[in-house]
């Protein structure tokens, strides 16, 4: 079986490229696993050896290192956590105008670009607003009215 080296060096490389591509720890495990079959069928022994060796260190890469990697090497990744500004009222700092594109509103001490959900409406600074949606980096909100 002299065309698993290819085979095995073949799924190496895309496995690799994968991994490049999407910079997500995806495909990693699988490259090792590759990379001990072509060992394996560099050494000679015989292709169900190459598999079984491929399925366990594979297998054994994912289980015991997936969980380190993920805490430590994408730990630094801050969540930004802006579903909790939905629901929110916010008090108005700047004229909200949808047509005019202007206004602003701070919520938890940052200024966000703000908008009204109806064209039509228009909200002064000091007037208070429901945050009902966030669209980009824009607040989507109402006129709020004390129940």
């Amino acid at each position: 079986m002299e065309y698993a080296v290819f085979i095995w060096l073949g799924l190496l490389i895309v496995f690799l490229i994968i991994e490049i591509a999407t910079v997500g720890l995806t495909t990693i495990w699988l490259a090792g696993g590759a990379l001990v079959a072509l060992i394996l069928e560099l050494a000679g022994l015989s292709i169900w050896w190459q598999v079984w060796g491929f399925l366990i260190v594979s297998f054994v890469l994912i289980v015991f290192t997936r969980p380190f990697a993920a805490k430590y090497i994408n730990s630094h990744h801050e969540k930004t956590n802006y579903e909790g500004i939905i629901g929110k009222v916010v008090r108005i700092t700047e004229k909200v105008d949808n047509v005019q594109e202007t206004g602003t509103a701070v919520v938890n001490g940052l200024e966000w670009t703000t908008r009204t959900e109806q064209n039509g409406e228009i909200l002064n600074p000091g007037d208070l607003a429901k945050v009902i949606n966030i669209s980009g980096v824009k607040l989507i909100v109402r006129k709020y009215e004390e129940e």
